[in-house]
């Protein structure tokens, strides 16, 4: 496992680092992040779905650009060089590289996510107010709007709750399940598959995902996060697990 305030690739540093300028410069608009992203992150207007993307990313087998809609009922998925950022309804998301998101809407043609899928890759997710499902191959997550950090492999899955109350249980074992209610990355989580039951879930620590990116799709969702932000510049809590 990598330590807690080290970041997977020097795409997301930089993304990191532009984070902090951008929301950290009191009212300025560093160059760093305005040439990273265009311009200071702001909410997402009504006509777009897509913040940011990059390399390999297709919406229900179609290419995607900044113009591209997505709906609730929308199949996401990324290449090992893709990354995207984007709002569908009230929620937020950053879909990393070599990812495959199957979205199921409340209704036909609503706007509202009810389920989400992951059976690969890396997610991280906010809402407010709204319950859903996430599935992964080894994890059923009852989501009870929260903001929270995935990550899905065929043999495990890692899932921080950011904040908010999630109800985690294995796949193959309702022996292992768990309620959890965090305020600020409290008590993430392996749930595994093919251990003795009632023991497929197990402590973690702190891994792969920021303050500065949960404030960012918080932010394009028109959204604050419910935690008080440090006054300095840093790529994880400062926590020990």
């Amino acid at each position: 496992m990598k330590p807690s305030n080290e970041t997977e690739d020097p795409r997301r540093r930089l993304l990191i680092g532009a984070l902090s300028a951008a929301f950290l410069a009191a009212g300025t608009r560093p160059a760093s992040a305005q040439g990273f992203f265009g311009a200071r992150p702001v909410q997402l207007p009504p006509d777009r779905s897509i913040f940011r993307l990059a390399g390999s990313v297709n919406v229900s087998g179609n290419p995607a650009t900044l113009q591209t809609r997505i709906s609730a009922s929308d199949t996401v998925e990324t290449g090992s060089d893709g990354e995207v950022v984007f709002v569908v309804g009230g929620n937020a998301m950053i879909l990393r590289g070599s990812s495959k998101l199957d979205m199921r809407a409340e209704t036909q043609g609503s706007t509202l996510i009810s389920g989400l899928r992951l059976l690969t890759g890396k997610l991280l997710s906010v809402s407010r107010n709204r319950n859903m499902q996430i599935v992964t191959a080894t994890a059923t997550v009852g989501i009870r709007g929260t903001g929270f950090y995935i990550e899905s492999d065929p043999g495990e899955t890692y899932f921080c709750n950011c904040y908010g109350v999630t109800d985690v249980v294995a796949n193959d074992d309702p022996d292992s399940r768990d309620t959890v209610a965090a305020s600020h990355h409290d008590r993430p989580l392996y749930i595994v598959s093919g251990e003795q039951r009632g023991r497929n879930i197990r402590p973690a620590g702190f891994r792969n995902h920021t303050d500065q990116e949960l404030m960012l799709i918080e932010t394009v969702a028109g959204r604050t996060v419910p935690f008080v932000f440090p006054g300095g510049s840093y790529n994880a809590p400062r926590r020990e697990y």
